[in-house]
């Protein structure tokens, strides 16, 4: 896959340019599919109809796609595989909200998206926020709100952590970042909302119009 890792969204000219280069034309010519499914144990529904409308400040849905639809991945299991697959074969990028990170690790394994994702080779991953971090190895304790969750740890798909809404207060300072860290011991980055990491084929680049910070392992 082609991933977008962003904090808050495409919320600024350079994280959008990234964006219609990874899709390699522009977004009113590109269908998306939209995935709510981590916002139900924080946000809840109300979050949920936000992120699918583009009713919110962090623009993903609301981007002018040429085609929108929802993929609710709680939802895949009882439809069958030969239903949605196809779904997901056909969408250019895949928008995948923010909210509880493990508990949208859960789903993406019991649906099969999971499962689906390494064949996705030209598909583009646009994530806010947990959507981003549930592709790393781990999101670190503190980031953990849903109580059926075993650990922190997520899909793996890249090598490196990221801790987003960097800047924010109370919570996700600078120190705070630092202490995060320490614990995921391993690479990370700490991103605010004008940033975002890029990886095509294995190479990462920082996007970013406001702050960041590598931590190397």
């Amino acid at each position: 896959m082609k991933l977008l890792l962003t904090s808050a969204g495409v919320q600024n000219p350079s994280i959008r340019d990234a964006l219609v280069d990874l899709l390699g034309k522009p977004i009113a010519e590109s269908s998306a599919l939209c995935i709510p499914t981590a916002a139900y144990p924080m946000g809840g529904p109300a979050s949920a109809w936000r992120f699918i409308t583009g009713q919110t400040p962090l623009p993903m849905s609301g981007l002018g796609w040429k085609s929108l639809g929802v993929l609710e991945l709680t939802a895949l299991p009882s439809i069958g595989q030969k239903h949605w697959i196809p779904w997901v074969h056909e969408t250019d990028v895949l928008l995948v909200h923010g909210g509880d990170a493990t508990y949208l690790c859960h789903w993406m394994r019991q649906s099969g998206l999971a499962e689906l994702l390494p064949s996705l080779t030209d598909t583009v991953w646009v994530g806010l926020s947990a959507g981003s971090m549930v592709l790393t190895p781990r999101i670190g304790t503190d980031f953990v709100q849903w109580q059926s969750a075993p650990d922190d740890r997520t899909l793996g798909l890249v090598d490196f952590s990221i801790f987003p809404h960097l800047g924010l207060e109370p919570d996700n300072t600078m120190a705070a970042a630092e202490n995060w860290a320490t614990e995921i011991a391993g690479p990370a980055y700490a991103i605010d909302d004008q940033t975002a990491i890029k990886v095509t084929d294995g190479t990462i680049e920082v996007i970013s119009e406001g702050h960041w910070k590598q931590f190397p392992s």
